[in-house]
């Protein structure tokens, strides 16, 4: 498929790599674009002269689509429709962020997140499109709209009970022990090679040094949505088992209701226990801050902290890592900044450090018989977090430090083996 790209900006000229981007993700082969700076038209968006050269473009390159990096009113798509020779699909970026999603859906959370998001944007286009015709008198059981909210009810009802099963399997991996980190950010930031540095089971060997598209069961860097699907994977720091999982990637421009269905992507950050905001230290600083709000914006806050990873810092001197570091920091919703490089494992061990201290936990010290069933407990317990031991005579001193649900099972075992001491 082809497609011309539009793009309109009132207060600069427009850029275009993103919806470029977006394009090529959703299979589009771009052969021209047309950009205007100017206040949008009320009826097709850009220009009244402009929509007519574009016209003309379409019909020159026999275009199969128009994408346009904007939010079309139903009113604008309705004309640019009629303007645009026969057959000319016209799609705005809030729909071809859906289609690409669409294309990415595997499981039935991604699925529904698809539809919700689908039949919200459709909602108010069918409203008007009722409304002008007069079929709004028409009886419920012949109205589209009527059928649209409908669906709507029963997308919502079916989407919240999978959220709920999925707040449930995290309360079962935090009462096992697990602390919880979800990895989050604005798109192409480095989440899933952050991911590779951290997991037990992935690595980050063979992964293009432009920080591009990685190998592995969790490849999805250098794509913008690549699927609604998180991907989790274990890990053990510093003696502390942990799951990481990576979300989805944020651009700009996302309208608040089709970030809204994502819910239950999106629940996986609210409640972790720490969450890591990865933001793409080599972009200018202005652009830097700039992401970093579309992120804040969107995410919901971690029950936890949450950790800015300015990452990709191999790209830069050290200056200009100061200033992102000091431009990030200053931003209150983040608890702590850590600069790394996930590629080449810069600031790793600080990152790590830096999500130990703030997963919630308690130490605690016994002293036990040094018996076959001290050392089996001594063997579960090295499973669970971390363990300090000295001997003694027949003694053990054993210091423990793991999650509070962890702790509170060790002492319930500690408590049998004192009562054989």
């Amino acid at each position: 498929m082809t497609a011309l790209i539009v793009a309109r900006d009132a207060e600069q000229q427009p850029e275009t790599d993103e919806i470029r981007r977006l394009a090529d993700v959703a299979g589009y082969a771009v052969v021209s674009e047309l950009t205007q700076r100017r206040r949008e038209d009320p009826t097709y968006n850009v220009g009244r002269g402009k929509a007519e050269a574009l016209s003309r473009r379409v019909a020159a390159t026999a275009a199969d689509a128009v994408l346009f990096d904007a939010e079309l009113t139903p009113g604008q798509y309705r004309d640019l429709v009629g303007l645009l020779p026969d057959g000319t699909s016209v799609i705005d970026r809030h729909r071809l962020v859906l289609d690409i999603f669409e294309r990415g859906t595997g499981d039935k959370a991604a699925r529904l997140q698809v539809e919700l998001a689908k039949l919200r944007y459709g909602l108010p286009r069918v409203q008007e499109i009722e409304e002008r015709t007069h079929m709004q008198e028409a009886a419920e059981t012949g109205s589209q709209l009527v059928d649209l909210e409908k669906r709507i009810r029963v997308v919502e009802n079916k989407l919240d009970r999978v959220t709920d099963r999925a707040a449930e399997r995290r309360a079962d991996r935090r009462e096992a022990g697990f602390g919880l980190v979800a990895i989050a950010g604005y798109t192409n930031a480095g989440k899933s090679t952050l991911l590779h540095r951290l997991a037990d089971d992935l690595s980050v060997q063979g992964a293009d040094p432009g920080h591009g598209d990685l190998s592995g069961s969790a490849a999805v860097a250098d794509q913008l949505f690549e699927t609604l699907e998180t991907t989790t994977r274990r890990a053990t720091i510093d003696g502390r088992r942990i799951l990481l999982t990576d979300t989805v990637g944020l651009v700009d421009g996302l309208p608040h209701d089709l970030v809204a269905s994502f819910s239950a992507t999106l629940s996986a950050v609210a409640d972790s226990d720490i969450g890591l905001l990865v933001v793409d230290a080599s972009d200018p600083l202005d652009r830097v801050r700039e992401k970093l709000w579309v992120s804040l914006g969107e995410l919901n806050q971690p029950r936890g902290r949450l950790v800015a990873v300015l990452n990709k810092t191999d790209l830069l001197d050290g200056a200009d890592v100061a200033a992102r570091v000091d431009a990030v920091a200053a931003e209150a919703a983040v608890d702590t900044v850590v600069p790394v490089s996930a590629m080449d494992g810069t600031g790793v061990e600080r990152l790590q450090s830096a999500i130990i201290d703030g997963l919630p936990g308690r130490s605690e010290q016994f002293d036990l018989p040094n018996t076959g069933e001290t050392q089996a407990f001594l063997a579960w317990a090295h499973d669970q977090g971390r363990v300090e031991t000295s001997y003694e005579g027949q003694r053990v001193t054993v210091r423990f430090e793991a999650s509070p649900q962890v702790i509170e099972r060790a002492e319930a075992r500690v408590a049998s083996l004192r009562g054989t001491d």
